[in-house]
Formats: C-alpha cells, structure tokens, sequence
C-alpha cells in the first residue's frame, strides 16, 4: 500500500511539473504573474489596440525586428501557432518594435509567407522599456486575466509539441 501511494505521489509531481513548464532553457515562469498597466500597441493603420480588451484570452506579445536574424527564424513557427487549432483562445500580436517603414515589415511577413498574423508596432518604443527588454526576439505570454506569467527570451520553436500541449493548458 506504501509503495502504491509513494508511486500515485510520484506521478503527480512529475504531471504537475509537465504543465508547469516544458523543457525550454529561455522560457522564464513568473511566480507571482504581474498585470501592466496601458500595454498600448498600434496595428499597421496606426490604430491604438489595448491589451485590456482582449481579456479572456490567452495572449503573446512577441516583440522582433525585421533586421534580426533569430526572430526570422521562429516568425513561421509563431504563424503556425496562431493556426493551431488546439489553442482556439490564443491571440498572438507580433509586434516590431524596429524604427522603420511600414513596407520593410510587411516585406518581412511576406518573405517568410506569413498568413495568420498581422503586424504590429512599438513605434515610440514605449513597450521595450515597460517590460525591460533585453533583446529580440522576446516573447511575454498573458493569462486570461491580463498578467504576464511566462517570458521567452530569443528564439523558440512555437511548432515545439511539449510548448503547444504546456501552452494548451492556460488556454
């Protein structure tokens, strides 16, 4: 009976552990997540978008440029996400946090043949500072509830089974 419990008691831990957190050595848990006040990003037309109103969702702010090489590399992996149909509640905002034309981003979705994201913009660079970026590509994930419980700091495989089943969880 002993042996029986210390094993129920073992396969928990390691199944809690599992959706705690997938095997990624640039992927950070925040123990106590932590809601921003104004995260205020414009889409491609210059209109304001709020992260208030997509409460509720699941939601990734992946912030890149279009002349770094990492982000190039995972931006179809993070097209992929956003298709995924076992993350039906997730909204992902690239956001190009680069000084640049509006024509050099788009160049850059459409090199790469990017179809289920659209681009976004940190034009003032309010956002890189909000959130102490340290480089791109970073990724800031966001529960339901508005907080930020999760970062990735460079470059992941979004297509990575371990994050999608981890990711599915929060959703």
């Amino acid at each position: 009976m002993k042996l029986l419990i210390i094993f129920i008691y073992l396969i928990t831990i390691n199944f809690s552990y599992a959706l705690e957190k997938p095997d990624l050595k640039n992927l950070v848990l925040i123990k106590n997540p932590k809601l921003y006040e104004d995260v205020i990003f414009t889409d491609i037309n210059q209109k304001n978008l709020n992260l208030d109103d997509f409460k509720g969702k699941l939601v990734i702010l992946n912030f890149w440029a279009t002349w770094c090489a990492p982000c190039k590399k995972e931006m179809p992996s993070l097209d992929n996400l956003q298709s995924n149909t076992k993350l039906n509640n997730l909204k992902i905002f690239p956001i190009n946090i680069g000084q640049e034309e509006v024509s050099k981003s788009e160049f850059f979705f459409k090199e790469l043949n990017i179809k289920n994201l659209d681009i976004y913009f940190d034009a003032p660079i309010t956002l890189a500072k909000k959130f102490y970026l340290r480089g791109v590509p970073t990724t800031i994930i966001f529960n339901k509830e508005g907080k930020e419980f999760a970062r990735i700091m460079g470059s992941i495989d979004f297509d990575d089974e371990k994050f999608i089943n981890w990711l599915k969880f929060y959703n």
